[in-house]
């Protein structure tokens, strides 16, 4: 080998082969495969995103051709190949690879299915919102920029991300002896640890859990948090927690799995229907791979494969044999295809150029020194432009003090620059002050212009004072990144796509596999019961007519509406008083129009001849400390402890003794604490403690609740008052009001009441339902005798006092009358739980 001046060198080929394969190996880790722990990109997206800045192609702007991006980015900062080049800006705009995407893109830019993008001249890009994060203040020599490939421009060699990039949108990348794999995660949790590590640093990776829940992968599905795991010393298999594992020493995995249901076809057969997959699985292969191994017969029970996804989301429909086992079809379909496969975490980053693992706490909190330094350099770089400012001012001062004096300097100056000169030395300017009278306006010499020159001087100063205490005080800083990260959780978090579920050893069962989600259940007069989705109905005005719920037989009228979760428990009550259970998804789903399936045939539900559910209730556990609170039709009420129902046999349990002539019609929920109402078909009202109810056995008969003074009253309601609620009452015409509570003061138990609303004979008939309702995003759901279904607004039904009869709220078909109301909150997670507040674990009908 010859050196510059043509002299020869000796050089052993092993030690040329060994250095420059090491070059080679440092340009790929450093230079192309890992991403920088600061803003999380590696160089061609830092590249990408800041030449589309450069290009003003922001969130507000229109988009441009990917061939014209590709084409800057390569010609002035990235000399590589164009395809590589596109297929990194694919993948920043692909919502199914990117947890939060920072590129918008229009066109075809692939799919899940692993189709193609169209060519770079065919599609159009901008930055999304999120993505200007990344880039915000770097025009504040926030940063420190290089020189590009050829010296002709300048890059920042790394971006201000004010995001956590490296978390929420992970990273992967392949180098020379090394490999990063970093699933993306929920932006809000990754600012809620960070803010919790900035207020205490002595934080582990395993406290940081408590707000980390793991994972959040864009195509959602399932992980699992718990895995069996051998232990080396033992040799024994135990149950380790693999999320905070692997976090703390930044390598380990986590097992996924797709998000399934159970449905039934048209063709009454059961179907496995995935709705979501996990992570970077291509559907297209896996619809390819599970149709080979029903081909290879390596999968029985399957009679159908269908793909039946659209733009409304995703949906593969795997349809069985009638004979086939559902479960035992679906743990072939996990253990043979990637429904469930692993996710191996690697957290592996460049930390000051050198590559390092890094458990979550060291991600964090080099996030966290990293935005100290911009907020510092930002504030540094606000505060000089502040001072040249204030200088600024301070000369115009000088100037509109001694303005004729100015003025005179100027016009005996022979030129310019004498002007300048005669200025610094008369007034002992800087040329920079000096300038700045020069080239100002005679407009500015005005009374009202020279007052904006002394309010913007005090306000100038002010700034500068606020600048220099926060950069001498390190908690002012910590503070303004606390309320950055705040803000953007605040604008861009969203919601968690992917659910976290305990173990992914054990089997699925049934309950696994139900879709969670609301439903509303209607059970008739004579027994017939079934759930449909909630969104079924949609919202009403006041007054409106609704949709058919339900096609009722001759002489059987709608008696309960409830709105429930799938996973709730549903406790019917009949009228002699005896309890069954069972789970909401085991009622089953029906076309709108349909009756439904008689109650006797729910598994746990036997039902003797001549007794009929006349109340139901859902809730979603049986939390020790709750009471169940029964009332008759003929005033008697009971209050027995909710644990004492948990186990119901299938022939049922009695609830409570009911006497001849009588039967039981209304059950709550309640703590034990508040008021309790009881309401009557001919509008009396009656309120009293829930002291002077003691709770009882289930075998006993209860006691007085309210007298009804009239012969043909009849209890029609019984509630828990609840802080800040309402009485919603509906009469058999389909008037109703709203009635404060307030207006009736507690009396004792067994009294006859007092006057709940204003009743006029066949205009109003008697008193239908009555019901607890709040405005707090409380919607109501109005059902008639006929199936008629009505949902609207609480807060379209106006308050009045307790004489008044109110308004139409539901408009009957002639001969049709009110059978009942629930009501539900839009969000019915904070419902279904039993809080410490008296009132219903779930929605109940009134009927």
């Amino acid at each position: 080998m010859t050196d510059e001046i043509g002299h020869v060198r000796t050089i052993r080929i092993e030690d040329e082969m060994r250095g420059s394969y090491l070059d080679y190996a440092m340009s790929v880790i450093v230079s192309r495969a890992l991403p920088d722990v600061r803003d999380g990109l590696k160089p061609v997206h830092r590249r990408i995103l800041h030449t589309m800045n450069e290009m003003g192609l922001t969130a507000g702007a229109g988009y441009r051709k990917c061939a014209a991006i590709v084409g800057e980015v390569m010609g002035k900062y990235h000399p590589h190949g164009d395809v590589a080049l596109y297929d990194a800006l694919v993948r920043l705009a692909q919502d199914f690879s990117m947890r939060y995407p920072l590129v918008d893109g229009q066109g075809n830019f692939g799919s899940v299915d692993g189709d193609p993008p169209a060519a770079m001249r065919y599609t159009e890009a901008r930055m999304t919102a999120i993505a200007a994060e990344l880039l915000a203040d770097i025009d504040k020599e926030t940063v420190d920029f290089a020189d590009n490939y050829d010296g002709t421009k300048r890059e920042p060699s790394v971006l201000p991300a004010k995001l956590p990039n490296l978390l929420i949108n992970g990273s992967s990348g392949i180098a020379v002896g090394m490999a990063t794999n970093i699933p993306p995660h929920h932006l809000g949790e990754v600012c809620a640890a960070t803010i919790a590590l900035i207020d205490d640093p002595e934080l582990t990776s395993d406290d940081l859990c408590e707000q980390i829940l793991g994972p959040d992968f864009p195509t959602g599905g399932t992980i699992f948090r718990y895995e069996r795991q051998k232990n080396p010393l033992t040799g024994q298999w135990e149950q380790v927690d693999a999320i905070r594992q692997m976090y703390a020493h930044g390598h380990g995995r986590v097992v996924m799995r797709a998000q399934v249901a159970f449905e039934e076809t048209r063709a009454n057969r059961m179907a496995v229907v995935v709705s979501e997959l996990p992570y970077q699985v291509n559907k297209a292969t896996l619809v390819e791979k599970i149709a080979d191994l029903v081909s290879g017969r390596r999968i029985e029970g399957i009679a159908d494969l269908r793909d039946e996804s659209d733009r409304d989301g995703m949906r593969i429909v795997v349809e069985l044999k009638r004979d086939a086992n559902p479960h035992k079809v679906l743990n072939n379909l996990f253990k043979h295809t990637p429904m469930q496969l692993a996710f191996n975490l690697n957290m592996l980053a460049l930390v000051d150029g050198q590559p390092q693992t890094l458990p979550l706490r060291s991600v964090l909190w080099h996030h966290v020194v990293w935005r100290r330094e911009i907020v510092r350099r930002r504030t540094e770089f606000d505060l000089g432009k502040a001072r040249d400012r204030a200088h600024i001012l301070e000369g115009l001062k000088v100037a509109l003090d001694h303005l004729d004096a100015v003025i005179r300097t100027i016009r005996e100056s022979r030129d310019v620059e004498a002007a300048r000169a005669n200025l610094m030395e008369r007034f002992d300017l800087s040329e920079a002050q000096a300038q700045a009278i020069l080239d100002m306006r005679l407009a500015r010499l005005a009374a009202l212009e020279r007052k904006k020159i002394e309010d913007e001087y005090l306000a100038t100063i002010q700034l500068i004072a606020e600048l220099e205490e926060i950069l001498a005080n390190p908690h002012r800083i910590d503070g303004i990144v606390k309320d950055e990260l705040r803000a953007l959780r605040t604008t861009y978090a969203g919601s968690r796509r992917t659910r976290i579920a305990d173990d992914a050893s054990r089997e699925m069962t049934d309950e696994d596999l139900i879709a969670d989600e609301d439903v509303v259940i209607t059970v008739s007069g004579r027994g017939y019961i079934k759930r449909q989705p909630l969104a079924t109905y949609r919202r009403q005005h006041r007054g409106g007519k609704g949709i058919i719920g339900a096609r009722t037989v001759e002489e059987d009228a709608l008696a309960h509406l409830l709105v429930a979760n799938t996973h709730d428990w549903a406790l019917f009550f009949t009228n002699r008083g005896r309890v069954f259970s069972s789970k909401v998804h085991q009622v089953p789903d029906a076309a709108r129009t349909a009756k439904g399936i008689p109650i006797v045939n729910l598994e746990g539900v036997q039902v003797e001849s001549g007794e009929v559910v006349l109340a139901t209730i859902t809730i979603p556990n049986f939390e020790k400390g709750h009471y169940l609170v029964m009332a008759t039709r003929r005033g008697i009420i009971k209050k027995t402890p909710l644990e004492q129902f948990e186990r119901v046999r299938s022939s049922g349990i009695r609830a409570i003794t009911v006497n001849e002539g009588d039967e039981l019609a209304y059950v709550e929920v309640t703590a034990g604490r508040d008021d309790l109402v009881l309401t009557t078909a001919l509008g009396r009202i009656a309120r009293f403690g829930q002291v002077e109810v003691r709770p009882m056995g289930r075998d006993a008969a209860g006691v007085i609740g309210i007298r009804l003074a009239r012969q043909g009253d009849e209890v029609v309601g019984m509630h828990v008052v609840r802080p800040g609620t309402d009485l919603l009452v509906l009469t058999e015409t389909g008037y109703g009001k709203r009635v404060a509570l307030g207006d009736f003061r507690r009396k004792h138990r067994g009294s006859q009441g007092v006057r709940l609303i204003g009743l006029e004979g066949a205009k109003t008939g008697r008193v239908a339902a009555t019901q607890l309702v709040t405005e707090s995003d409380e919607e109501l759901l109005l059902i008639s005798a006929a199936g008629q279904v009505v949902r609207t607004d609480v807060t379209t039904v106006n308050r009045y006092s307790s004489d008044a009869r109110g308004v139409i709220v539901m408009r009957l078909h002639p001969g049709d009358q009110v059978a009942g109301i629930a009501v539900f909150r839009a969000g019915l997670a904070e419902q279904r739980a039993i809080g410490d507040n008296d009132g219903p674990a779930g929605p109940t009908t009134s009927a």
